[in-house]
């Protein structure tokens, strides 16, 4: 299943898979659930929101690691001509970040978590436990850079965000599109 051809106008417009487009967004609504319930779990306090918070994180990293296999046997479509080198590398550099930081955050909270000297039980929205990772020791040091980890996704949440609508709305040209086809120009 390769990319899908749709029509902007008269100009052919590749897009992403059905499988990477359905990752993407699901992917992209569970980090911005995530980093709201971490960046706000104080203001909620006496209402459980860790556990969940947990298990949305398992599941940007399970789905991750799925999306990253699809990625290798699905390449993405290739970018408009009229795309610039400089934005090219610059897509293709936070683009990397991101994926890097869909594996690292959720692991660096999973072996905090696994550290701890007072486990409380990990479970999966209550309907199976996730085992711990097999360490004892940087607890202190894994929940600095899981919070680091978590500044820096939502500073490329923004970036790739706003990048996306500039390619939208100010250059019109079909970058969006392609992750979102049932969008068109004009």
């Amino acid at each position: 299943m390769g990319a899908a051809i749709h029509s902007v106008g008269t100009v052919p417009n590749p897009s992403y898979t059905r499988v990477a487009i359905l990752l993407h967004w699901t992917i992209a609504a569970l980090i911005i659930a995530n980093l709201a319930i971490g960046l706000l779990s104080d203001a909620f306090k006496g209402v459980p929101l860790m556990p969940v918070h947990k298990a949305i994180g398992i599941s940007v990293l399970a789905l991750s690691v799925l999306r990253l296999l699809w990625r290798l046997g699905h390449p993405a479509p290739p970018f408009p001509r009229s795309i610039p080198a400089w934005q090219r590398a610059a897509s293709a550099l936070t683009h990397g970040a991101l994926y890097a930081l869909m594996i690292l955050l959720p692991l660096t909270g999973w072996w905090f978590v696994s550290a701890a000297a007072q486990r409380r039980p990990l479970d999966w929205f209550g309907l199976f436990p996730i085992p711990y990772l097999p360490v004892h020791q940087a607890g202190g040091a894994m929940h600095e850079a899981h919070e680091l980890l978590g500044w820096a996704m939502l500073a490329l949440v923004v970036l790739h965000v706003a990048a996306a609508l500039k390619h939208h709305v100010i250059d019109r040209d079909p970058i969006l599109t392609r992750m979102a086809p049932i969008l068109t120009r004009h």
